[in-house]
């Protein structure tokens, strides 16, 4: 009955595969005259989901988590992950071969200083290490007298005989309806950007922000519609676009021609050079921009700006078209939630489904929209103890029973061409404990008080993320991850510069998308975590205020579960707002769905102290 297309549930993870692919790296590396080689989970462009062709750590070790390094030696190795990944490291690496190192004792960094031997030569891939990453790394081999090596291609890809290959997604181009602004005024607005810092030429290795610049989708990745591209805007000039010509239509590469020259990514590293001649000030992503790219500037005499793209912050303010769009995406996600959940309280408590039965019904309610182009992440869909791990991706080795008496969290999203979602709601099955609605209540409260805030224009997320966690607080309790992250519009669900957390310093402004989600998760028993996207807004008039201020507009549409709210914890302006949401929902979802759903929301929703 349901199906899911756009994920799978297959553990690819081969830990058996681990010492064979280590030998035969190590007899490249030998051959090449290299001591070592850092293995890092990324591509040219540091993005978060990464091509097949680009998953080398994942080909090496078997570790198919979204962040982590490999640090090959002669005769040892080692797996570097942070605190989300550490027991999935564990299970999924060949312990015999690789050590598996929390992040939190040791950096790659620490690990070579204390590993590597003096007078070896350390190599590296200088399209995937960025120039903050290579510093960082030279420090260590000086420290133990060793030599860096920049590779002139990648040794792994020299032994990986299956590797897939390159994408070649076709390009499409926004509609100006939806884009809401030409790529002629976004070229002006980042050539003014560019006076304004007294820079020469910026170069775009984010395809994120070469998508948004150029008005361009792709799908050369999972979850997020980017075409991989680079693209070099001088202050004065053409800009040049290099993406594979095979991805271009005639119409979409005649459309392109108009704002830039059209060149295939081999011509990118000599383009570098010619921008960077005559003393050239280039600035870099420091974040994205490949180590390589810094190497070729200074030797063509150039200098190096490394600092946030000044597109970031463009890109992040969302003009009024894109808002419209979000908001019409959310209205049919809405409608989509609502079928599910109404589906999920008739299913679960008979008994006999799981956490992939959930995941392959909310992604066919999103298909049967019409207009669903992916999931814009995998979907975290966690029962019981499984809740807790807070990026748990369900397989089929994992797959767990969704049992009466059990929280069960499922955090989704969907990519249409109007706007992406990412929501995160938290269900009972039969009836919860007293300390599930007490967690429960106290981070509802957190979340409330973050959706109603009203603050001062500069304020930071770093300054609001403590409104989400008070409560929990209050109780000795916390959470590890932020509370929020930027969305895209129909682009990355996971978008900088601006983010709630205790580290999010960049301030927030009018038009910026945002997810609202503080969480509790107690290990081996349950998690919780409620998530809305919001719109940085600016809020009703407040008599008397002496300063411009901003608040939040809530995009998200779906009702919070009544049946785990410990009413004696809120107060009653949280119920009012809570009251007040759910009219809203009912108000606005409601004509977009009949029958069993329709009753369902209208008792979803109907006033708390009713």
């Amino acid at each position: 009955m349901f199906e899911a297309r756009f994920q799978t549930f297959a553990d690819s993870a081969a830990p058996s595969l681990g010492t064979a692919r280590l030998k035969l790296l190590r007899a490249e590396l030998e051959r090449r005259g290299l001591d070592g080689l850092i293995v890092p989970r990324a591509d040219a462009h540091q993005n978060e989901y990464v091509p097949p062709c680009d998953e080398r750590l994942a080909w090496l070790t078997g570790f198919t988590g979204s962040a982590g390094v490999a640090l090959v030696l002669r005769e040892e190795a080692a797996i570097v992950v942070d605190g989300r990944y550490t027991l999935q490291a564990a299970n999924q690496v060949d312990t015999q071969s690789f050590d598996v190192v929390p992040l939190a004792e040791t950096s790659p960094e620490r690990w070579l200083e204390t590993h590597l031997p003096a007078g070896a030569r350390f190599g590296y891939d200088p399209w995937l290490v960025t120039a903050s990453g290579l510093s960082k790394l030279q420090k260590a081999a000086t420290a133990v007298d060793a030599v860096l090596v920049a590779v002139d291609s990648n040794p792994i890809d020299a032994v990986w005989e299956d590797r897939p290959p390159v994408p070649t997604g076709p390009v499409e181009l926004r509609d100006p309806a939806l884009a809401g602004e030409s790529t002629e005024d976004k070229l002006a607005r980042i050539r003014a950007a560019l006076a304004e810092q007294r820079l020469d030429a910026l170069v775009l290795s984010d395809p994120h922000a070469v998508a948004w610049t150029f008005n361009i989708r792709g799908s050369d990745v999972a979850f997020t519609p980017l075409p991989l591209s680079w693209a070099i805007i001088p202050r004065e000039g053409q800009a040049s676009l290099f993406i594979d010509g095979c991805k271009l239509s005639n119409a979409t590469r005649h459309a392109l021609a108009h704002h830039a020259e059209i060149l295939e990514p081999v011509l990118l590293d000599r383009a570098i050079d010619l921008a960077a001649s005559g003393g050239a000030v280039v600035r870099l992503d420091q974040a994205t921009a490949p180590a390589l790219f810094a190497a070729r500037i200074e030797a063509a005499g150039g200098k190096v700006s490394n600092g946030p793209s000044p597109i970031a912050l463009m890109q992040a303010a969302k003009n009024e078209a894109e808002l419209s769009g979000m908001r019409a995406a959310h209205l049919r996600d809405g409608a989509a939630l609502a079928r599910f959940l109404a589906w999920f309280d008739a299913e679960a408590y008979k008994g006999g489904l799981t956490e992939i039965d959930a995941v392959a019904a909310l992604e066919t309610f999103r298909r049967d929209t019409g207009a669903l182009k992916d999931v814009s992440f995998p979907t975290i869909a966690g029962a019981g103890p499984n809740g807790a791990i807070v990026h748990y991706r369900v397989s089929e080795a994992t797959n767990r029973p969704i049992r009466a008496g059990e929280l069960f969290l499922i955090d989704s999203g969907a990519q249409y061409e109007d706007g992406t979602t990412d929501v995160t709601r938290t269900l009972i099955v039969g009836e919860p404990s007293a300390e599930m609605r007490d967690r429960f209540t106290r981070v509802l409260k957190g979340h409330i008080a973050i959706a109603r805030a009203v603050f001062p224009a500069g304020t930071s997320g770093a300054q609001l993320d403590p409104l989400a966690r008070q409560f929990l607080w209050a109780a000795g309790l916390d959470f590890d991850h932020g509370t929020g992250h930027g969305v895209g519009a129909y682009l990355s669900v996971h978008e900088g510069p601006a983010r709630i957390s205790k580290l999010g310093t960049v301030p927030l402004a009018r038009g910026m998308v945002l997810s609202n989600e503080p969480g509790y998760y107690k290990t081996g028993a349950f998690g919780i975590r409620l998530e809305n996207l919001l719109i940085v807004a600016e809020p009703p008039a407040i008599e008397g205020a002496e300063k411009p201020l901003l608040g939040f507009e809530t995009l998200t549409l779906a009702p919070f579960d009544r049946r785990v709210i410990d009413l004696a914890l809120l107060t009653p302006d949280e119920i009012s707002w809570l009251d007040a949401y759910h009219a809203r929902v009912r108000a606005e979802i409601g004509p977009l769905v009949d029958g069993p759903t329709r009753a369902w929301l209208e008792a979803a929703t109907a006033p708390l102290a009713g």
